[in-house]
């Protein structure tokens, strides 16, 4: 009887001392808290979980059941503030966190202002960011939105104020920036408008062996005829110099084309 006491004791201390494992999410904080699952330790002594830390400090939730609410209100976070939490937990068993994208950053901005200044900056501001997130910055051109450039976000719920240099073609132009988190959906500003008066662009020759030459420097696409884009960049000419005799699909200022390679 003695050594069956004794055995029992030596497995309930193992159950409660073996706190080699630990479950660590980071993330920011967006007001919501995270459920966790925590299932019996494997010797059937206790639950699986034994300690949680939110930004290193211990939580006082009551984790001594078989599902528990990890409360994040408590900490007097600020939404988009750094969270880390760290869920220590027996050998041989693993709680769930049943909702663990709370904590991932999600695109909740609004556009106070957007705007293209006459030297070439796409400006805007925002409120209520709730993560940090990279805005795409894109332009309409040939009839379709384009990347033409990357801006880390802050991240921060308050006013937040970006720039980026672009290249506007002539005659009217479109921007506009985006998020796209987690979800997988885009989240976009309203739409820049701005009227460059520089001059069309053109091109020669219609039928090159080298080179393509622009009136002036402009973005450009090369497409072949199966729509498969074999060259793009900016600059004042193209070598094609490389590319197989035929017809070719050119996209340039803001106009489309076509030329061929002899």
């Amino acid at each position: 009887m003695k050594k069956q006491f004794l055995l029992f004791l030596l497995l309930f201390l193992l159950s409660v001392f073996s706190f080699g494992n630990v479950v660590t999410l980071d993330g920011i904080f967006q007001g919501k808290n995270l459920y966790v699952m925590n299932p019996f330790s494997s010797s059937g002594v206790g639950f699986c979980v034994y300690e949680v830390k939110v930004n290193g400090q211990v939580t006082t939730d009551e984790i001594n059941s078989s599902a528990f609410e990890i409360d994040l209100s408590l900490y007097q976070l600020k939404l988009g503030d750094k969270l880390e939490v760290v869920i220590k937990h027996k050998e041989n068993c693993k709680p769930k966190v049943l909702n663990p994208e709370v904590l991932k950053p999600k695109s909740t901005f609004k556009t106070v202002s957007i705007e293209v200044s006459k030297d070439g900056y796409i400006k805007w501001t925002t409120s209520g960011e709730a993560g940090k997130l990279p805005f795409d910055v894109q332009q309409y051109r040939w009839n379709k939105w384009i990347k033409v450039g990357t801006v880390k976000g802050n991240g921060t719920p308050g006013s937040n104020s970006y720039k980026l240099k672009v290249s506007p073609h002539s005659g009217n132009n479109r921007f506009r920036v985006r998020q796209i988190d987690y979800t997988k959906r885009a989240n976009y500003s309203t739409d820049a408008n701005f009227r460059s008066m520089s001059p069309s662009v053109t091109f020669e020759p219609k039928k090159a062996t080298t080179i393509i030459n622009f009136s002036n420097e402009t973005q450009y696409e090369v497409y072949d005829y199966y729509g498969n884009i074999v060259l793009k960049g900016v600059g004042k000419n193209i070598d094609i110099s490389k590319l197989a005799k035929g017809d070719y699909f050119l996209n340039f200022d803001n106009t489309m084309d076509t030329f061929k390679k002899k």
